[in-house]
């Protein structure tokens, strides 16, 4: 039997801490565009900035993506019960739902408004013709996926310092950097 490590490699652990950068990044953008007047300078270059971190995110998730199927998680010592360990799978799922599904929203609004996405200087591909319509339904859709997205990332955070400072297992050390 080959012993799994014990903590996540160097790269998912860069990967993850990077893409809770990103994220803050971009709610940050959203929240910040709200203080500008509409039409303003600073408030399209704060949404242009929103599109273009969400999209990396989107980028970069299928990276994460990849690096969850070809390495075992480290275990977590001692074991996590049976109930715990389901709750963080659905946590996860939850995650990964929202760091695809929300740039993928953004860019199907985007699309549905007549716009192309862009993405650091290029103009991604149109993934459907405009549509008034379902730009509203999606931009709704897109909305609540943010507010849940505060709900599930502030859930995650606490239940990484719950398992560290009340369990006192190993959860949150897998993933810190620089620790052995």
């Amino acid at each position: 039997m080959a012993s799994r490590p014990s903590r996540y490699s160097p790269l998912n652990v860069a990967l993850h801490w990077l893409m809770l950068l990103l994220i803050a990044a971009v709610y940050a953008c959203i929240e910040l565009k709200g203080n500008f007047a509409k039409g303003s300078e600073i408030r399209e270059l704060l949404k242009q900035w929103h599109f273009m971190l969400g999209l990396g995110i989107f980028a970069l998730v299928w990276l994460r993506l990849l690096g969850r199927l070809l390495t075992k998680a480290p275990a977590i010592q001692p074991p996590s019960p049976a109930w715990q360990t389901g709750l963080a799978h659905l946590m996860h799922l939850a995650l990964y739902v929202l760091m695809i599904g929300m740039p993928l929203v953004g860019w199907l609004i985007l699309n549905a408004e007549g716009k192309p996405a862009p993405f650091f200087g290029l103009e991604l591909p149109m993934l459907m013709a405009k549509n008034p319509g379902l730009a509203e339904s999606l931009e709704e859709l897109h909305e609540f996926g943010g507010q849940a997205g505060y709900f599930l990332i502030g859930l995650h955070a606490l239940a990484g310092l719950f398992h560290h400072y009340v369990v006192r297992d190993n959860t949150l050390a897998r993933m810190l950097p620089g620790r052995s």
